[in-house]
């Protein structure tokens, strides 16, 4: 069983979220502040976070931004802050999707559901693969997806679900340009609407950790107008 943390202020929307969440198997712990989501993460084992960006003593940014030093489980923003702005800000400091309020909660089960497929096919690693299969690399960029590791001249890179699966993408299809409808429909699973933001601030996370100098990137190049690619640097 997948265990949900659930933060928001706002008790009705837990308990509303709780039962939807439970009736699909999963279980549900419920916060109403951000210090009260970190003290559980301290003592349960979260597999994703639904968590609430306005909320009193410690809101969701911040609270995300602690997570994200020693975690990458999913986490879906849910707020009634609607302008790209602030769902741009939730995709910075690190969260993976973003539900705005009033949802439709089917929706929402949607996501988480969409969410852990990914998050768990992350954690899975094959069977009876060699050391050798499954490990791609652009020059001094390597990706060992049997550890889902990857390194840049042999230092360790931390990556969330998200970078690492457009990076992984991308570095197996090295050389070949990918719109950004294409990255996400591949990553997200759905059909992309207005996912030029989501996309794009996912690319500056990725080359933030990956490049010596982002803005004169090394792998992770951008074919104005027309997207992204690794490039390979193994021919």
């Amino acid at each position: 069983m997948y265990n949900i943390l659930v933060c928001d202020d706002e008790k009705e929307i837990t308990d509303a979220i709780e039962i939807y969440l439970s009736q699909e198997g999963y279980r549900v712990l419920k916060a109403y502040n951000g210090k009260q989501a970190l003290e559980i993460m301290k003592k349960e084992e979260i597999h994703l976070l639904i968590i609430d960006l306005m909320m009193p003593e410690m809101d969701g940014i911040h609270a995300i931004l602690e997570i994200r030093k020693t975690s990458s489980i999913p986490i879906i923003v849910l707020s009634a802050k609607s302008q790209d702005a602030d769902k741009i800000l939730g995709l910075n400091v690190g969260a993976d999707d973003y539900v705005t309020k009033p949802f439709n909660p089917l929706e929402l089960v949607a996501r988480v559901k969409s969410q852990m497929r990914r998050y768990t096919a992350l954690g899975n690693i094959a069977e009876n693969v060699s050391e050798e299969e499954n490990v791609f690399h652009s020059g001094g960029l390597v990706i060992d997806d049997n550890k889902k590791e990857v390194t840049v001249d042999g230092e360790p890179i931390r990556l969330t679900r998200i970078e690492y699966n457009i990076l992984l993408f991308l570095l197996q299809n090295k050389g070949k340009v990918f719109s950004i409808e294409q990255i996400y429909e591949k990553i997200w699973k759905e059909e992309a609407f207005c996912a030029d933001n989501t996309v794009t601030v996912h690319i500056r996370h990725i080359r933030e950790k990956i490049e010596i100098d982002p803005k004169n990137p090394k792998y992770l190049k951008v074919m104005w107008g027309i997207g992204y690619k690794v490039e390979d640097l193994d021919s």
